[in-house]
């Protein structure tokens, strides 16, 4: 079996950079090569990640790289030091540990071979490990304390700037300050403006109707929303203020993975900016009383459950949840895009519930039409046809990994140049890389073939009961949970009014749960 090389960038080889010492990458990659070359060693994959991550859950390329040491796909792994396999804590260091223990794959750098047979290698490994994660703290230490000291002093610490803001570096000292856009500025004053005008007050609904009509964009192209332009209107930066830990992170054990979110902290860091405000104390605190008295929303925990469709039905434009809008003039609750500007005309909320079920009712009834037709050995075929697809494949791989043995044969013999080798060692990667990913597809489509083929017979019958228990109950929550159990959303397009044309536009597209099939009405 083969040998493959981890380079993974770390902080500090960021910060080396800007000083000139180098790329990381092509310098790590030179130690590697020279060092398959001293050992004579095979080595046919280099992985590259440039995700400075604080647990495996973050690296990708880490987690792959571990997956297939526990396959047994590797000899040895190269790296450059130990320290560069895992930084995080005792769970993520005991699972690098464990990947190379069980698989008895060796570790190798320039200075020392692990092998994980050894119990005396296993003790330094350890140690090594250990000694990274408090490199890693002390490291991340520094940069906290460094950016909360930017803060106090007025700079900007973040990378991506607030809307009307551009970021730029500080002459005479370190830091970053942030500078007005000239376009997006005046956008800013403009919806403080319209929001604080006591003769034309517009709300932060109106706000985003208005940009999306001036076919304003925002700062990622697209288009304005309630929630973006409230964000704007409450945030303390545009009236001179650098805050921070507004939303920090928080972390958690749920089902005994980590898992992150960063709700609204009541108490962060705010300081004066060294920038320029761009609208006065006075007009942001009239915004923020404007906030404070409008009227308090219901909590949606104490509401009753209205909508059978609810987190169900997507709008086929624009790709947002489509919401139940209730009449208290006699009319029925329609069923509409909350996105502003979206051109998908609403429809009853009943109506849409029954096309639906009669959508239901009709891919059972194509389904069993489709059993009858089809020739007893289609599925059969259709799976050879995958099997073979992904064989041939595998197959094309092995050959690649042949070629790249070859190259350190040349490279060996002296036939080939450091230069020429990694050249064409580029060109074989590229391909690999590319077969990696239609091995992934093939094995995917595979996997979902012999899955779908295993769970229609248990999905049928349950489109079956849900269909006949529906009309049973009158519950608006139970409806929803028996149709979310069959389904995995419906897309929704309609773009002519009901008002001035036919429902001949109106077409819903089923997802139901484990199957490719989409049946559409």
């Amino acid at each position: 079996m083969p040998y493959c090389a981890y380079i993974r960038k770390s902080r500090a080889d960021m910060e080396a950079e800007t000083h000139g010492e180098g790329e990381t990458f092509a310098r790590h990659e030179k130690i590697l090569l020279n060092l398959a070359k001293q050992k004579k060693i095979s080595l046919t994959a280099i992985y590259r990640e440039m995700v400075s991550g604080e647990t495996i859950s973050a690296r990708p390329v880490m987690q792959q790289l571990l997956d297939e040491v526990d396959a047994g796909m590797w000899d040895g792994v190269l790296v450059v030091e130990v320290e560069r396999l895992a930084r995080g804590d005792t769970s993520d260091q005991g699972r690098v540990q464990k990947s190379f223990m069980y698989s008895n794959t060796l570790i190798i750098t320039p200075l020392k071979t692990y092998d994980p047979a050894n119990e005396f290698d296993q003790e330094y490994f350890e140690f090594g490990l250990f000694m990274s994660r408090r490199e890693y703290k002390t490291i991340n230490r520094r940069l906290q304390t460094g950016r909360v000291s930017s803060i106090r002093e007025g700079k900007y610490p973040g990378n991506v700037c607030p809307y009307g803001y551009d970021r730029e570096k500080l002459k005479t000292e370190k830091g970053w300050i942030l500078v007005p856009n000239p376009q997006q500025s005046e956008i800013v004053r403009l919806m403080f403006s319209w929001f604080t005008d006591p003769n034309n007050h517009l709300s932060s609904s109106a706000i985003a109707h208005k940009l999306n009509d001036m076919q304003v964009p925002t700062s990622k192209g697209g288009e304005w929303t309630v929630s973006t332009v409230s964000r704007i209107l409450k945030n303390p930066v545009y009236a001179g203020y650098i805050i921070w830990g507004r939303r920090a992170c928080v972390k958690q054990i749920k089902g005994g993975e980590i898992v992150k979110s960063r709700p609204w902290a009541e108490n962060y860091e705010m300081c004066k900016g060294l920038h320029e405000p761009l609208v006065s104390q006075e007009v942001f605190d009239l915004a923020q009383r404007s906030f404070a008295e409008m009227p308090t929303r219901p909590i949606p925990g104490k509401r009753p459950f209205c909508n059978p469709l609810s987190g169900l039905v997507v709008c086929g434009c624009c790709g947002r949840v489509m919401q139940r809008r209730p009449h208290t003039n006699g009319y029925p609750d329609s069923l509409l895009c909350p996105q502003p500007g979206c051109k998908t005309v609403s429809s009853p909320l009943a109506y849409i519930e029954n096309l639906v079920l009669e959508s239901l009712e009709k891919w059972l009834e194509d389904y069993k039409i489709d059993l009858t037709l089809l020739p007893v050995n289609h599925i059969d075929q259709e799976l050879k046809v995958l099997k073979n697809n992904l064989t041939a494949l595998q197959s094309d791989f092995a050959l690649l990994d042949t070629q790249q043995n070859r190259l350190y044969t040349l490279l060996e013999q002296g036939v080939y140049t450091t230069a020429i080798f990694i050249e064409r060692q580029q060109i074989i990667s590229t391909q690999r890389e590319e077969l990696q990913k239609k091995i992934s597809v093939a094995s995917q489509q595979l996997a979902d073939f012999e899955h779908q083929q295993s769970s229609k017979t248990e999905l049928v019958p349950r489109i079956r009961h849900v269909l006949d228990v529906y009309k049973l109950t009158e519950s608006a929550k139970q409806r929803n949970e028996l149709l979310s159990s069959v389904l995995e959303k419906v897309e929704y397009h309609k773009s002519t009014n009901l008002r001035h044309s036919s429902d001949s536009d109106l077409r819903l597209v089923l997802f139901p749960k484990f199957t490719s099939s989409r049946p559409n009405v």
